[in-house]
């Protein structure tokens, strides 16, 4: 168990002999740490110990809430403390999908984490945008409902829920980011995705699959998911 300003944070530590360094692992919205499963052993077989951790509201931790990604950055902070104090002069890499990918990016751009790098799959743009996009494929005209779903999901939760933007958080962060994205997702554009990338302000790296939505692309793309990020943590452990 972690400690967060969350609660009590339930996680799998998972070390492997002679480590070449270290990776957490953020699920996504609804998720717990079970769905990481075949990513954390990816990660393990590549020689780095794991760490998969339920954000605070979901799985085994404590709490009854989520804010979709802006909260969960306590839990992402709490996590990477953690990892430093197992190994502190190690390479220390962060995953996160959708939500915990959002949580990654708020996690460095406000609250002083600094990995050596950042993997990030379908991280949405806004909070605004993605209740948007939700309308939009009911059919339904996003406007003033999605606004209105943001401000009181943001009241009930206490935080400003307008600022939770990933491309806000991207313009402050230095780290090197690999971001990947499904060209066929649903529920993240495109665009937010491209907007995203654009403002990364340190080096970055994007790949796009196609005929993989909201999913864990390496189930359509394995081969092609595993030897990107192969050469993504072989460029960032120089």
């Amino acid at each position: 168990m972690l400690n967060s300003p969350n609660g009590r944070l339930e996680a799998w530590f998972g070390p492997v002999s002679d480590a070449l360094g270290q990776v957490a692992l953020f699920h996504g919205y609804t998720g717990d740490k079970s769905k990481l499963l075949t990513e954390a052993e990816f990660f393990r077989n590549q020689g780095f110990s794991v760490l998969l951790l339920d954000f605070a509201g979901n799985g085994g931790s404590e709490g009854v809430q989520t804010t979709v990604g802006y909260r969960e950055a306590d839990d992402v902070a709490a996590a990477f403390a953690f990892l430093k104090a197992q190994q502190p002069a190690a390479p220390l890499f962060v995953y996160g999908v959708s939500m915990g990918a959002v949580a990654i990016l708020r996690a460095e751009s406000e609250l002083g984490v600094r990995p050596t790098a950042a993997i990030l799959e379908c991280p949405y743009g806004s909070m605004l945008q993605t209740a948007k996009n939700r309308f939009h494929a009911l059919q339904v005209p996003a406007f003033p409902l999605a606004n209105l779903l943001v401000f009181w999901g943001g009241v009930q939760n206490g935080f400003w829920a307008f600022d939770l933007d990933a491309r806000a958080y991207a313009r402050r962060i230095q780290t090197p980011t690999l971001l990947l994205y499904g060209l066929t997702d649903p529920r993240v554009t495109r665009e937010e995705t491209d907007a995203i990338y654009a403002a990364l302000s340190g080096p970055k790296q994007r790949r796009y699959f196609a005929g993989v939505g909201h999913e864990p692309y390496h189930s359509k793309h394995q081969v092609a998911w595993r030897s990107t990020i192969q050469r993504f943590l072989q460029r960032n452990m120089l």
